[in-house]
This record gives structure tokens, sequence and C-alpha cells, in this order.
């Protein structure tokens, strides 16, 4: 992810002093959802560095229903916010409703908080409509003098989003995911090196072929799930085509560095 500029980190630490006593008192007091959607909106402000006039839209109209708080840059949405009262237990069938939200309005991420839990999904246009978990945080929990846990604002705020950082977590989510994990294990060069480390530490024991040491990690070592989830047959073929497109552009590279070489002078 990149750095947070330094008055970005100074202005999130700040506005954490400020608000995490104002989200306790809140909670001690169990605030109704609307008081809640207040303290979440002047966090979007204070905090998190949008404009309320220009890029807040509360109660934002799709399809004859509403979202309590949209985000929206150079007029383009970019993030849906259910809101849910402090002292609600957040649950699967408010994270239904606002990906139902985005995908009838075609927003990628999705925010589901009461104000003490954050939690951050992204919404991909499948059939069905997927979403997957990419971040949580306690707001109440983070240690504004800790830059590693600053971070999990960071990608939420405005400075963030004109940085990607959002998207990075993305691909750190999906690249250190169990079931990519689980498909880099089973990879065929991985395999191999195993079988390596396996020759030098037995090397009376013969040769293994690769396939009975997928076995055994399949059978034996991996979690079940991480091999049969519908989510591990998706890793599995991002996996694949990850690696497929890296050494094509690395063949690609090679072939131009090839033909960019002067022919050896003739005799």
């Amino acid at each position: 992810m990149a750095s947070i500029p330094k008055k970005v980190s100074e202005r999130l630490a700040q506005g954490l002093k400020r608000f995490q006593p104002i989200i306790q008192a809140a909670k001690a007091r169990d605030a109704g959802e609307s008081d809640t959607v207040t303290i979440i909106t002047d966090c979007l402000t204070e905090l998190f560095g949008y404009d309320k006039y220009s890029e807040i839209t509360s109660e934002h109209a799709i399809r004859g229903t509403y979202v309590d708080i949209a985000i929206k840059m150079d007029n383009k949405l970019l993030i849906l916010i259910e809101c849910k009262a402090i002292g609600l237990t957040l649950s699967d069938k408010h994270l239904k409703q606002a990906v139902d939200y985005a995908a009838n309005k075609g927003v990628d991420w999705v925010v589901l908080t009461n104000g003490h839990i954050w939690r951050i999904y992204k919404v991909s246009f499948t059939k069905p409509i997927n979403h997957e978990l990419i971040a949580e945080f306690d707001f109440l929990t983070i240690n504004p003098k800790k830059e590693e846990e600053i971070e999990n604002l960071y990608v939420l705020c405005k400075e963030g989003w004109q940085k990607s950082a959002i998207q990075d977590l993305y691909g750190q989510s999906q690249m250190l995911s169990r079931y990519t994990i689980g498909a880099a294990i089973l990879s065929e060069p991985i395999l191999e090196a195993v079988r390596r480390e396996l020759r030098k530490a037995f090397p009376d024991a013969g040769l293994v072929d690769i396939e009975v040491i997928s076995n055994v990690l399949t059978e034996e070592v991996i979690r079940r799930e991480v091999l049969e989830d519908e989510s591990a047959t998706s890793a599995s073929k991002k996996f694949a085509r990850g690696v497929a497109k890296n050494q094509k552009q690395k063949n690609e590279k090679q072939d131009k560095g090839n033909d960019s070489t002067p022919p050896a002078p003739s005799a």
C-alpha cells in the first residue's frame, strides 16, 4: 500500500482522538440509527476528508429504495455505505441489502457499519452477484499512534481513493487468501520444489511422483474447505491466469530484448 501522506496521517490521528469518545458515548447510550448516521457523516467529513456538500449524499435513491450514505467524486458513485444503529450487531441480512443496492447502481464498493465496526466489501458483477469482505476494523480500538492501524482508515479516506489504496488492499487480500495460497501450494513448480526438498532429506527413499505429494497435501494437509469451497475454484482459476499472464509478459519482454540485440559483426 502507498505510504500515507503526513498531513493525512495527522488528520486521521486527530480525527480518531475526537470521534472515538463520541462513538463510545453513543454506544453507551445505545444511540438509534438516525444519530449513528449523523456521527458517521461527520466522520466522513472531518476524518476521511470528503466534502460534506458535494461528495456525501444521504438517503441516495436506488430503484425506489434508499441507501443511507453514498460517496461520489466527479459525479461518479464510489462507495455505498449502509449504516445501522450503533448497538445493532451487523448481519448478513444487512449486507445483502447493501450489495443489492450496489448491484443496481454498478458500484464496486460497499461499506457496512454501525459506527463501531466497519466492514469493507468488494462487489463482483458475476452471475450471481458476488461480494467479498476485504477489511474489517473496530473503530474504538484503533491506536492513532500506530501507522499500521491508521492504514485501515486510509483506504476509505478521500486521498486513499485518489491513490487507489483500496485496490491495493483488495489485491493483497486476494493474494493472501487461503484459497490462493492453497492453489499456489498445489501448483507444479511448488510441488517440484517440495519433491526436491524431500529428496534431500530422504536420499535413499527413491523418486516420488509429484501427484503422490499432491494427494498427500489435498487429503491430509490442506483443509478440505480450502480446496472444495466455491471460492477455491475461483481462486485456482485466477491464480492460473495470473501465472500465465506473467509468463506471457516475460516471454514478450525476452523476445523484444532478442530483437533489439545488434547482429554480430561480420568477419
